[in-house]
């Protein structure tokens, strides 16, 4: 996309807007082999190539957004100290750095979102983001009702420094019933280790969790496949940040 020179040079973190502007009027910008002298003038930072004083900028990668069905016993950052395989093992073939939006713990599984687009993984990963996110969860031991009722209402769990929260999940429904049930369960925060901590509160162990929704996007591949997301998923994921930024 073609935008303003003075902007592009700007981002690139070269000089100030305005002594982007006075670098172009005294001649030192050259755009594909030609000096550019013209204010107005637009270059496209992915495609054309940008010189400064002789010197080449770099080309703006291309927004990447892809989609991992992470399996259990991966951890979801680009290394690991212990060695451990990491969910980059699984991008065979996405030639962009990308990073994980988020996390999901090494025990659990499903869907995780990597981008290069730092602006919009920022926006999601904010707790006050409030962009939902749906799991399936298998607990040890059938809850009371009166667990149930602390969980739908709120429990308090530790959130770090010895500060407590109370949470609560936005949405929650049994959907296997069996001696250790499943519940599907929407989240709009967060918190680090949230659903295994809200169980451990009234008494159960969280025996698996698996992510199958973000926002607009849901999980439709195979445990250790990726794919990138359409332009339609972007759109509709930009706009669920916007929508819940207006709301809050």
């Amino acid at each position: 996309m073609e935008e303003r020179l003075q902007k592009v040079i700007a981002r690139a973190g070269i000089a100030s807007r305005r002594k982007a502007e006075e670098l172009i009027a005294s001649g030192r910008v050259a755009v594909n082999g030609q000096t550019v002298t013209e204010l107005g003038s637009k270059a496209d930072p992915a495609r054309d190539h940008i010189r400064v004083d002789g010197k080449l900028l770099p080309a703006r990668e291309r927004p990447v957004y892809v989609l991992v069905n992470k399996p259990k016993g991966y951890v979801s950052t680009v290394s690991d100290p212990e060695g451990r395989p990491t969910v980059m093992s699984l991008l065979a073939g996405i030639k962009v750095r990308v990073y994980p939006v988020g996390r999901l713990d090494y025990a659990s599984e499903g869907l995780l979102l990597l981008t290069n687009d730092g602006q919009l993984a920022q926006q999601l990963m904010k707790a006050s983001s409030h962009v939902p996110k749906t799991y399936l969860v298998k607990i040890s031991g059938q809850p009371t009702e009166q667990a149930l009722l602390r969980l739908r209402t709120g429990v308090s769990i530790e959130v770090g420094q010895g500060r407590r929260m109370t949470i609560r999940p936005a949405k929650m429904r049994l959907i296997r019933k069996a001696a250790n049930p499943w519940y599907e369960i929407t989240l709009i925060e967060g918190r680090n280790r949230q659903i295994r901590r809200m169980f451990e509160q009234v008494g159960h162990h969280v025996e698996k969790i698996k992510r199958v929704r973000y926002g607009p996007i849901q999980l439709d591949i195979a445990p250790g496949r990726h794919r990138q997301l359409t332009l339609e998923e972007v759109i509709r994921l930009k706009g669920a940040v916007r929508a819940e930024k207006l709301s809050a």
